[in-house]
């Protein structure tokens, strides 16, 4: 095993590492009605997107480049790699930062709905909304996808 994958592995469990660390805050955060607790999981939320979840998306993006560079494959001959690239960027440079927008957003109306004491208008404009949930989702989706392209080489 050569130095790239160990370092693409040890990023991948990163990732994975921060995906699994914002995605049970933010279903609880939806899941209670408890003004106290959503701000507790959003806050929780956003500060494991920002320590855990895109540094390690930032890693297994590098490493998996230079891992791929280094195996001499071409990013836009060999079809199974475009497609994972394809899905790399939108998935972590579209739904991520329109995730943590959503859930920065999230936080600061619970943040005052909670000194308020009360569901804020602006509270429940967001947790109907739903943004943060929606695009956490899809990133959860991503993993098996992107790992599907990797393992089994479709095209």
């Amino acid at each position: 095993m050569d130095w790239w994958r160990i370092l693409h592995t040890l990023s991948l469990i990163w990732l994975g590492a921060g995906i699994g660390a914002i995605w049970p805050p933010i279903l609880r955060a939806w899941a209670t009605k408890d003004v106290q607790y959503q701000m507790y999981c959003l806050r929780e939320a956003a500060n494991n997107e920002t320590r855990v979840l895109v540094p390690g998306a930032m890693a297994s993006g590098v490493t998996g480049f230079f891992w791929a560079a280094s195996q001499n494959l071409n990013f836009f001959t060999t079809g199974w790699l475009l497609a994972l690239w394809l899905s790399f960027i939108f998935f972590y440079l579209v739904c991520l930062p329109l995730m943590g927008w959503g859930l920065r957003r999230a936080r600061l109306a619970a943040l005052i709905a909670a000194k308020k004491g009360e569901v804020t208008p602006d509270l429940q404009e967001v947790l109907d909304d739903r943004v943060p949930l929606v695009f956490s989702t899809v990133l959860v989706i991503s993993i098996p996808l992107m790992a599907w392209f990797a393992v089994f080489k479709p095209f």
